[in-house]
């Protein structure tokens, strides 16, 4: 009987064309919860097209997108075992496990350009091992940075900070502290269930930045924008199992740590290129952007820089020295000219495995 049927299913496969896999050829799982029109995912593909090129067909990517089996909060325990070989990671939604690294978003009050966020990320992951720690079966592929958020409101116009005030805003974690000293009600979570609760009146708005109008629909469920300035920084973003990587021959495991930068280039074209998009279709869909004041703008980067010494100050409780990381974020930003990545940053992945 079990030959008949490996028998039928030997000529089913003959039917469909099926083909024994090329033992030549890895195939290598990439999950992400954004669809592929997304910019990250665009960005994504991107990635994919130069390492599949590269190898010269010796690997190949299949991708899942739109949260087929990674999910927005729990993606660094997915990947760490083995739901995807390669997801997108995001450790500022992370529940546990990942205090410092959620925690170091919000010290880099004042900083610039993409690249000035990736390349103080990557100065401060080499000097704070606890950073490193909690990346623990995991490779780095990929840190990421943003355009700076403002504020996006479904029907309430904000023209200074005092207009903040009794609105219930969905905001990272590091926003939160000083969104509730300026009287606003902050509230956490993915950014996938934003546009619900944006259209069902849940929260009032968004702190995000303009290219969410186009890339996530929000211009649809939300009409008025403040420029507001809000700081933020890099984070680890695409990461591979690390019992995968070790499985992998050397020469790929080389193909694929040289691809960050081609990854890391990718997502920072496609996000600053979506900023501009986002701000155009934006207008196009009736979206009013209002000004903040300069005296606004410069007490709101005075409460942040106090609220994320706090922040920092905080992680004692699980027995991380964060005043040390922010410090050090701070003289990074301050000592850097503008927009450009410090001198310290690190050529390669940003990986707790990589020898010292």
């Amino acid at each position: 009987m079990t030959r008949w049927l490996l028998t039928l299913f030997a000529a089913a496969c003959a039917l469909a064309g099926c083909a024994r896999p090329d033992p030549n050829v890895v195939t290598l799982s990439y999950a992400t919860p954004y669809p592929p029109t997304h910019p990250f995912s665009q960005a994504d593909r991107k990635w994919i097209d130069w390492v599949e090129a590269e190898s010269h067909g010796r690997i190949k990517i299949a991708p899942f997108w739109g949260g087929a089996i990674l999910s927005s909060d729990q993606s660094m325990e997915e990947v760490r075992h083995g739901v995807a070989d390669i997801g997108l990671i995001a450790p500022i939604y992370t529940l546990g496990n990942a205090h410092a690294q959620r925690a170091q978003v919000g010290f880099y009050g004042h900083v610039g350009s993409i690249d000035e966020q990736v390349g103080v990320y990557k100065c401060l992951i080499e000097r704070f091992p606890v950073l490193r720690d909690e990346l623990r079966g995991l490779r780095v592929l990929a840190v990421q940075g943003g355009n700076l958020p403002g504020i996006l409101t479904r029907n309430r116009p904000v023209h200074s900070l005092a207009d903040l005030r009794g609105l219930r805003l969905r905001a990272p974690a590091e926003n939160t502290g000083v969104l509730r000293v300026l009287g606003a009600d902050p509230v956490d979570m993915p950014m996938g269930n934003v546009y619900s609760a944006l259209a069902k009146g849940v929260i009032d708005g968004v702190v995000a930045p303009a290219d969410t109008l186009k890339s996530l629909n929000f211009a649809e469920v939300a009409h008025h924008f403040v420029t507001l300035r809000i700081s933020r920084g890099a984070y680890p973003a695409r990461a591979m199992n690390e019992a995968r990587w070790r499985s992998l021959p050397p020469d790929l495991q080389a193909l694929l740590a040289r691809s960050q930068a081609v990854w890391e280039r990718a997502l920072a074209d496609k996000i600053t290129g979506a900023e501009k998009k986002g701000r155009i279709f934006g207008a196009q869909q009736g979206v009013v952007f209002s000004p903040i004041s300069p005296a606004d703008q410069a007490r709101f980067d005075t409460l942040y820089n106090i609220d994320s010494a706090k922040t920092a100050a905080s992680l004692s409780r699980f027995g991380i020295a964060g005043l040390p990381i922010f410090d050090e974020a701070q003289r990074l930003i301050g000592e850097t000219p503008s927009g450009i990545a410090p001198a310290c940053a690190p050529q390669g992945p940003a990986n707790p495995q990589d020898p010292k």
